[in-house]
């Protein structure tokens, strides 16, 4: 098989993001997160690790809905989901309704690397973490003011006002074909306490395959799940069509189909680049060589050479 050029390709969830100010904060972040995970790819490591690296960023980065972005649940709690795959196997670990834990992608990893389960929950979860080293932060550490804020507004007016922060994700090739993709998130502001989203779901929010290719989803969870959007796409690819028409065609029958919305990222098993989403916008970026390629509007593709 010939080589491929590795690619590390990321989105920062779609929604309808309506501040200019904040939809340049989240290229910037995305771009950021998609240099770091190729960064780890160049250096020698796995594409369990860049995609991992990547979403690490986000979940870190407060203008994201996951990790310290988190939304708050109907009780003013961050309960998160988080999933990751790799193609070569089909191995898989996620984790949901988890509290207090910094980065769910790394313990979602765990979950697939260290025990003999795909999903664990709540409780279980942070037992789980704990046993394997990771030491939970303290209780209500997630929650900022931002947040809060948001909650309060949503409660007034039963408006989501973060709807427009979605789940973050990330998906890797490597010179070799190997693939791997990662999702995380917050979930949907103003939720019921113990609500799973589809982001914990494999082949709903995340799924990769090495004779295929890799995707990860944000959106309208339960359309989503329903859907099972990434699973979806990847079979569009193995019936023949390419990474940017699978996903933008199951996307757009979803859409029609449930009349909901969402958006995703695709690697073919070849390194096509598929982006496509039916919200206003979605933060993307990908880095392929020494040229980074973003956008966050419809129809939009800007690179820049690094």
């Amino acid at each position: 098989m010939s080589s491929i050029e590795p690619v590390v390709l990321v989105h920062g969830g779609a929604g309808t993001i309506s501040s200019d100010a904040k939809a340049a904060q989240l290229v910037q972040g995305v771009k950021k997160a998609a240099q770091a995970g190729y960064q780890i790819l160049k250096s020698g490591g796995s594409v369990l690790d860049a995609v991992q690296k990547s979403v690490e960023l986000m979940e870190n980065d407060a203008i994201f809905n996951a990790g310290l972005g988190s939304v708050l649940n109907v009780e003013g709690e961050v309960e998160m989901d988080a999933s990751i795959m790799l193609g070569a196997d089909l191995s898989a670990g996620a984790v949901t309704v988890v509290k207090d834990i910094k980065n769910p992608i790394a313990l979602a990893r765990l979950v697939m690397e260290k025990s003999d389960h795909v999903l664990l929950a709540s409780e279980g979860a942070k037992k789980f973490a704990l046993k394997h080293g990771i030491t939970p932060l303290a209780p209500g550490s997630l929650v900022t003011e931002a947040t809060r804020e948001a909650l309060a507004k949503w409660k007034a007016k039963q408006v989501a006002a973060l709807a427009e922060l979605g789940t973050v994700g990330a998906v890797a090739i490597d010179s070799q074909g190997r693939l791997a993709a990662a999702t995380s998130t917050g979930g949907r502001e103003g939720k019921l306490a113990g609500r799973s989203s589809d982001t914990c779901m494999i082949g709903s929010g995340t799924y990769a395959d090495d004779g295929v290719g890799a995707v990860s989803t944000t959106g309208h969870g339960k359309t989503i799940a329903k859907f099972c959007l990434a699973h979806s796409i990847i079979k569009a690819m193995e019936g023949g069509q390419g990474a940017e028409a699978a996903t933008k065609g199951c996307i757009e029958k979803m859409t029609k189909k449930l009349n909901n919305t969402a958006g995703a990222i695709t690697l073919s098993c070849r390194g096509e680049v598929g982006v496509g989403f039916s919200t206003n916008r979605m933060s993307w970026a990908y880095q392929k060589g020494d040229e980074v390629h973003f956008g966050v509007d419809q129809n939009q593709h800007d690179f820049e050479k690094i």
